[in-house]
């Protein structure tokens, strides 16, 4: 199971997920991140993506984090663990 909780301002979006990003939940938040960097095409809206509580990651996680990446998303607050699944995905920032 995945949480999704959303802080949004003028020029970020903040994504805080709890619980695992593994099969039905990987597209959920490909859905909700898709969402999160959508908007006005005269605004260039970051994303962040706070793994704080966020347990395991499947192989289908750890390629949207991939994508994510590609589009400049921002991994922060990842436990040990996370970080060492994301290690070679993404740049965590702390």
């Amino acid at each position: 199971m995945l949480r999704i909780s959303r802080a949004t301002t003028d020029n970020q979006t903040t994504l805080r997920l709890e619980g695992e990003i593994s099969g039905q939940w990987v597209e959920e938040l490909r859905r909700e991140c898709a969402h999160a960097l959508s908007g006005n095409a005269d605004t260039e809206r970051q994303l962040v993506l706070d793994l704080a509580e966020v347990s395991s990651i499947d192989a289908g996680g750890l390629a949207l984090f991939r994508e994510l990446s590609a589009r400049r998303a921002v991994v922060t607050k990842c436990s040990p663990y996370v970080e060492e699944l994301l290690k070679d995905v993404v740049d965590v920032h702390r």
